[in-house]
């Protein structure tokens, strides 16, 4: 009988002692609760020591990097285009106690994150037309939305890190107008390039015909000077032979009006005063 007891007594004492020994991993963090207040918070990996239940509690909560996956939500920017925002938020617990004092869990954390980033986020868009919500200054604005958020999370013993903007769409009904739309824009510019090719080509084949003109008018100018200066030069020479001897003069040049118009097929009929007469039957 006494040997069970003393078995008994090891057995709860090893139980109480197990019971007040735990481990706090280094993705926790942990809040001592005694009698549901809180009186300690643990924040370094290790060993530690606590009352047994139910005299104390430990909350634990996780310090890494948590992730969540906000719903699309429709938003209305500047210029009034409706649009599908899909983001998301990254955060983290950083004062255990106030945390567990304020929102208690983390899905309560959540839902409190999913209205105060959603209020900053729809504030935000609302000032930028979607043309800079889409490309130009998303950085900018997803930087200021962040502190922003940050700054409305702190009561809560919550640091937001960063709020991304995954997609942006338009709403199904609002698509197809939209493109029609960005496809007349695209057609405006086209013909537009279009126009203002053919003009300018208008301009070039003018410039060209123009050139070419003045071109052929100024060769066939030279052309008509070189040959008057030829022809001159020809007179001159054949002035300056006739001035030499003009019986044997008149004699070459008839001879060479002989050869021009005199072949095997030719058939004269020559008078017998002709000089050509004479010439042949010399």
């Amino acid at each position: 009988m006494k040997k069970n007891i003393f078995l008994a007594t090891i057995i709860l004492g090893l139980l109480f002692a197990f019971s007040t020994v735990f481990l706090v991993d280094e993705t926790e963090q942990v809040v001592i609760l005694q009698f549901g207040k809180p009186i300690r918070t643990i924040t370094e990996p290790g060993l530690n020591f606590k009352l047994p239940a139910p005299f104390q509690t430990a909350s634990v909560f996780d310090n890494r990097l948590l992730e969540y996956d906000v719903p699309p939500e429709e938003i209305l920017s500047q210029d009034k285009k409706s649009l599908i925002v899909d983001n998301y938020v990254r955060f983290r617990i950083v004062n255990p106690l106030l945390f567990l004092q304020t929102v208690q869990s983390v899905p309560i954390a959540v839902t409190r994150l999913d209205d105060i980033v959603y209020s900053k986020l729809r504030q935000e868009l609302g000032t930028h037309e979607m043309a800079e919500i889409i490309t130009e200054n998303r950085d900018v604005i997803m930087e200021k939305v962040t502190r922003e958020s940050n700054e409305a999370t702190g009561p809560y013993g919550i640091e937001v890190v960063d709020v991304r903007i995954k997609r942006v769409d338009l709403p199904q009904e609002n698509e197809k107008s939209i493109y029609a739309r960005m496809e007349a824009e695209r057609m405006r510019q086209a013909n537009k390039f279009r126009s203002e090719g053919e003009e300018e080509a208008q301009k070039i084949r003018a410039t060209t015909d123009r050139d070419k003109v003045v071109v052929l008018a100024d060769a066939y100018k030279i052309a008509q000077e070189i040959r008057g200066e030829g022809e001159a030069k020809a007179l001159q020479i054949y002035a300056d032979a006739f001035s030499k001897d003009p019986d044997f003069y008149e004699f070459v040049r008839t001879l060479e009006t002989y050869k021009k118009v005199i072949d095997k097929n030719t058939t004269l009929v020559l008078p017998s005063n002709s000089k050509l007469f004479k010439i042949l039957t010399e």
